[in-house]
């Protein structure tokens, strides 16, 4: 599902209104938000939306939200009330003998639990004021860990990436830069959309901005934007993606960008300054990242690890079908990964080569054009080089293998500029990857995350969390022996 800046109106994977009712229906009362019978104690909250969203094989990061009982922000939910943010932990359900602290003085709970054995199942128990953190509860998953009794849930840490560490790069995409209305889809008429709160910063400037800062907290050497980096790609909107986003570093070099359907050439006045586009009206995109002679995708070689950037809307449209590739792209895809089929590779791009597990998948403009994809998965199963193909356009979190190419993984990353709001971080080792995902953790940035989750009545974590954790978190073995370390 694609979020559409409100002058525009146009997005992909347009849903009917009665696949949207087929979906509350099946998640009726799984993300209601509980209330007290009666007036509530002044003191009192609720602890509510607990989500393990990290998973690492010595670490998990736990989040949650505390509300007034009984109360109604005017978004169906509770409204915000500060607490503090404890979790009690251990090895077994009846020792829960380690303790950790998030902020106090928040309702937007983040607490990092660090010092954990690679292979070992933990039980915790996440509370404010005393009171248990009730889980977000997903129709097709589990958000917290495995629920046990009295508020405790579990989860077992993965074994590391075989190997020695070698570096890292933040996987993110859909930045949005210039949108003003999160959670709109199309001109459905029932669908409303959610706005910042008066007197704050636009929404995707703060998500930029918290992305930039944690990915280089978690020690990203690289970072790759797989798309959709401005709402309609008005020129003030990208030149402000790029300032934001060089800040992590040097462009080209540091940080790579290709193009999603929002970043396509437009028609009006708005855009008449920019270069004119192949396939329509004026590309200020390709002006803010690309050089007039250069093509809008390229490879890259980092430290032996080649990156393939795709443009997956190389072609006419109003954004809102189905991506592709040009033919002289797709040859030029094919004639790359024929140079060297062993060599461990990366494609990132921003639409999906397919989509499962969604409800709005039968539209079509959640992915790629068919036949083009099965190609690009048939010339995948020919390249044993290729591990992992990253791709964004459906803000939500989802792994998914396809047998026509086993031995790639695709990652859909969730949104960078809404819930649930954070990258990727691929690390690479040896003798393998992991992937995990984190939310960011300013705090304005964890104010308009919890905030955004409202979308689609409150039914977008259902739709972007990733049911499980594997669609968050996951570890697979790989020979990256020929890759260095940067210097």
């Amino acid at each position: 599902m694609i979020h559409c800046h409100p002058a525009a109106m146009i997005c992909c994977g347009r849903p009917s209104r009665r696949e949207l009712l087929r979906w509350s229906a099946i998640v009726a009362g799984a993300a209601a938000v509980p209330v007290a019978a009666g007036p509530a104690r002044a003191d009192a909250v609720n602890a509510v939306d607990l989500e393990l969203v990290t998973l690492t094989e010595t670490s998990a990061i736990l989040t949650w939200y505390t509300g007034v009982p009984g109360s109604d922000d005017g978004l169906g939910r509770m409204r915000p009330a500060p607490a503090d943010a404890e979790v009690i932990f251990g090895t077994h359900p009846a020792r829960l003998n380690r303790t950790a602290h998030g902020p106090s003085g928040t309702p937007y709970h983040y607490v990092e639990l660090t010092g954990l054995e690679p292979g070992r199942t933990y039980f915790y128990k996440a509370r404010s004021r005393g009171k248990a953190a009730t889980a977000t509860s997903l129709a097709a998953g589990q958000a917290a860990g495995v629920p046990k009794a009295d508020g405790v849930y579990a989860f077992t840490t993965p074994q590391p990436p075989p190997g020695r560490f070698l570096f890292s790069a933040a996987l993110c995409n859909d930045l949005h830069l210039g949108e003003t209305v999160a959670g709109l889809i199309g001109q459905l008429p029932w669908i409303k959309g959610i706005e910042q709160v008066p007197g704050h910063a636009p929404y995707p400037e703060i998500m930029a901005k918290a992305l930039v800062a944690d990915a280089r907290k978690r020690g990203a050497t690289y970072l790759l934007a797989a798309g959709d980096i401005s709402s309609e790609a008005a020129p003030r909107d990208v030149g402000q993606a790029k300032s934001l986003l060089d800040a992590f570093g040097t462009y080209g070099a540091d940080y790579l960008v290709t193009r999603g359907n929002h970043d396509r050439a437009h028609e009006g006045s708005t855009y008449d300054t920019c270069t004119v586009g192949r396939w329509q009206g004026h590309d200020c995109f390709r002006d803010g990242f690309f050089t007039a002679d250069a093509p809008t995708y390229f490879t890259r070689d980092l430290h032996g690890l080649r990156v393939v950037g795709l443009d997956t809307y190389d072609k006419p449209g109003d954004g809102g079908d189905a991506g592709g590739l040009s033919k002289e792209q797709f040859s030029w895809f094919q004639a790359e990964l024929a140079k060297n089929k062993d060599q461990p590779t990366l494609v990132f791009g921003h639409h999906p080569l397919f989509v499962e597990n969604h409800p709005t998948a039968i539209t079509g403009g959640n992915s790629m054009e068919a036949s083009q994809a099965i190609s690009m998965l048939q010339t995948y199963d020919r390249t044993p080089g290729v591990f992992l193909h990253h791709a964004g356009h459906t803000h939500r979190n989802q792994r998914s293998v396809f047998p026509l190419a086993p031995r790639v993984v695709q990652q859909e990353v969730g949104a960078v500029k809404e819930y649930p709001g954070g990258f990727t971080l691929l690390r690479v080792h040896e003798g393998g990857y992991a992937l995990n995902f984190y939310k960011t953790r300013g705090d304005e940035a964890r104010a308009w995350s919890e905030r955004s989750r409202q979308e689609l009545s409150g039914l977008w974590p259902q739709l972007s969390l990733g049911n499980r954790i594997a669609d968050r978190n996951s570890v697979v073995a790989r020979d990256f022996s020929g890759l260095s370390r940067p210097a």
